[in-house]
């Protein structure tokens, strides 16, 4: 699996606000890693939606005074 690229898809759904997209891609990814016992693959789609999270958090979560 090209991770770089399936990253860039996901990106390309967050810079658009579509984040339901973006995480069920990297979701897919991290199941399809998960699949093929491949735990590096597994681990960097688990950073990718913590990213994706972030990005949701920063765009509509409340902020701290």
């Amino acid at each position: 699996m090209n991770i770089k690229a399936e990253a860039g898809k996901v990106q390309g759904f967050v810079d658009k606000g579509n984040y339901h997209a973006a995480y069920n891609i990297a979701l897919s990814g991290l199941n399809a890693c998960r699949g093929n016992n491949d735990q590096a693959g597994t681990d960097q789609f688990i950073e990718i939606i913590r990213a994706v999270v972030d990005s949701l958090a920063a765009e509509f979560g409340s902020q701290p005074d």
